[in-house]
């Protein structure tokens, strides 16, 4: 550095320090006083509140509470439904699908598919109105109800079968196109989880809703990976006839008896009650928890029973009548009574006189006969022959001797023949009879090996025959025919015979076509009905037919066709 850059440094340096001294003094800085600083103990985390599970048991035990016996389980029958609709009608909700409304449907109701019901509760009425749901048969609407009140709806019924059962009951049905659902709500949903649960469920329904039809069941059932059978039906029903191999879980009980349900989830298993209804709720029920192979029985057990299907626990007479009334032979296990007096020189069969003991001290007897009236035969089975021996049966006209008859054949009696006519014919055709004496009191021996159930059932008809054993005289039913509730008349002799005479009103259904036939005959099985053939053989069968599956008022005309002409009352012909 040169000296003279080194003088000028030190005059700047000199000169700062004079202006320096000569500035005035600072202001001393008095600082604010500072609060103390507080040091937090640290705090534990705040937990969430934790979100309560969905208690799917829980709520569904409380939809079941909802629904008693006594108020149907929750469904409504259509003769019900229609009287309320002629007051003050519940809202209808049809969820079926729309190509299905083309047969009709019930005026008034409003279509919403049941896979799309939960997504439309905008267009439902309040949580407290009366609503009714409705399919085809009761199936899909039961589904409804059970989502419906699960999600807080505390007026909702199910048509009990559905439209088919309304259409059945003759019933009016709308068929102009009908009204597109209109928004008149805001849905109230409280537990959104359920409510996913619920239309998972039903928007996730197969093509056949989850439901099997009984012709399909019944083939299923004879294979290798058959279905187990869940009975949701009372115990009362379920002693009425059930489907073989069936465990019952009673329907309002259901939830207490899950032991009673397969432990394997992903079992193949139908459920089935009467109609469908229960069936169709115990099915979603099971669904909801973790089952994933259940169907319903589309009709329940009586659509099985409607298409002929065989019934365990009882016997299924309309089967066990139909097909021995339908494969009769020709005679129709007759014999005519000189047909018998040749027998009885030749090669005995065992007689069997099923009068009462005052009849054989007026009319007398044929020799050799043994005698057991008619209600109590059945109780005496071991006074008979072996079931492979030949029996002839008479009685007084040949209607009791046709039902005695029947009755044996059906327990496994292969050779049984009923005397026509009875010993009227027989005395007839001046046949020798035994009188002034009783015949000798039959022989007990060893009694046949029958079915217990049927044999229970025969019994129980014989023991509770009326008076005059359901038979009427011509002369009654002259008098009957012009009365204001006059009888139907079933006539089941051949064409034939029916055509060479008789009684005007008659529907004429050959003997072994009757069991094809029965939609012909009064749909109120109480209705009055008089059977009649020729001589009263044949309508004695047809009366015991009738009368074991279910017809409570059937008579036989006494001594058939024969005994209305032989009064002399009206005959018509066909010319």
């Amino acid at each position: 550095m040169s000296k003279k850059l080194q003088a000028l440094l030190g005059l700047l340096m000199v000169f700062s320090m004079i202006l320096g001294a000569c500035a005035p003094a600072a202001e001393p800085v008095v600082e604010e006083p500072q609060a103390p600083v507080v040091v937090e103990e640290p705090q534990a985390p705040v937990a969430e509140e934790p979100v309560a599970e969905l208690d799917l048991p829980a709520l569904m035990a409380d939809f079941w509470a909802s629904i008693p016996a006594d108020k149907g389980f929750g469904s409504v029958k259509p003769a019900t439904l229609a009287e309320e609709m002629a007051d003050k009608a519940p809202f209808l909700i049809d969820v079926r699908e729309p190509a299905e409304l083309e047969n009709g449907y019930i005026e008034g109701a409003v279509n919403i598919p049941i896979r799309d019901l939960l997504q439309n509760l905008d267009k439902l009425p309040g949580l407290d109105e009366p609503i009714v749901i409705y399919c085809g048969s009761g199936h899909r609407g039961a589904f409804g109800l059970m989502a419906l009140k699960m999600l807080g709806y505390t007026n909702v019924r199910n048509l009990g079968g559905g439209f088919g059962a309304w259409t059945k009951a003759e019933l009016p049905v709308a068929t102009d196109p009908i009204a597109a659902p209109e928004v008149i709500s805001t849905p109230i949903v409280e537990n959104e989880e359920l409510f996913n649960v619920l239309n998972d469920f039903l928007v996730n329904l197969p093509a056949n809703f989850a439901s099997v039809k009984a012709a399909d069941l019944s083939v299923e059932l004879t294979e290798s990976n058959a279905p187990i059978l869940i009975d949701t039906r009372s115990q009362g029903e379920w002693d009425a006839g059930y489907i073989d191999g069936a465990t019952l879980v009673e329907f309002p009980t259901f939830l207490d008896n899950l032991d009673k349900l397969p432990a394997d989830k992903d079992a193949n298993i139908v459920v089935y009650c009467g109609s469908g209804h229960r069936g169709a709720m115990a099915e979603m029920a099971m669904y909801l928890l973790g089952y994933t192979n259940v169907r319903n029985l589309g009709g329940g057990f009586g659509a099985w029973k409607t298409a002929g299907l065989p019934v365990a626990g009882v016997v299924d007479w309309p089967n066990v009548w139909g097909e021995f009334v339908s494969t009769m032979p020709v005679g129709y296990f007759s014999i005519k009574a000189p047909d018998l007096n040749t027998a009885l020189a030749e090669s005995a069969p065992f007689i069997l006189d099923v009068r009462e003991t005052a009849e054989l001290e007026k009319d007398g007897y044929i020799a050799g006969a043994v005698n057991i009236p008619t209600r109590v035969v059945l109780n005496n089975l071991d006074k008979l022959p072996a079931k492979d021996q030949p029996i002839v049966v008479y009685c007084a006209s040949g209607h009791r001797g046709a039902l005695v008859m029947s009755a044996l054949e059906l327990l496994g009696y292969t050779d049984v023949k009923n005397l026509a006519g009875g010993l009227g014919a027989w005395k007839k055709a001046e046949l020798p009879v035994e009188t002034g004496t009783l015949p000798a009191a039959p022989t007990a021996g060893a009694a046949p090996e029958v079915d217990a159930m049927r044999l229970a059932d025969l019994t129980a008809f014989f023991t509770n025959l009326p008076e005059g054993f359901a038979t009427v005289k011509a002369a009654d039913l002259n008098v009957e025919l012009t009365g204001t509730t006059a009888p139907f008349i079933l006539d089941v002799r051949t064409a034939d015979e029916y055509k060479a005479g008789f009684i005007d009103g008659a529907v004429n259904i050959n003997i072994t076509d009757v069991p094809a036939n029965l939609a012909q005959l009064p749909a109120d099985k109480n209705a009055p009905i008089i059977v009649l053939c020729q001589s009263g053989h044949r309508g004695a069968i047809v009366m015991m037919y009738l009368q074991m599956i279910g017809y409570t008022n059937v008579r036989n005309l006494g001594g058939g066709m024969n005994a209305w002409t032989g009064a002399e009352l009206p005959v018509s012909s066909a010319g």
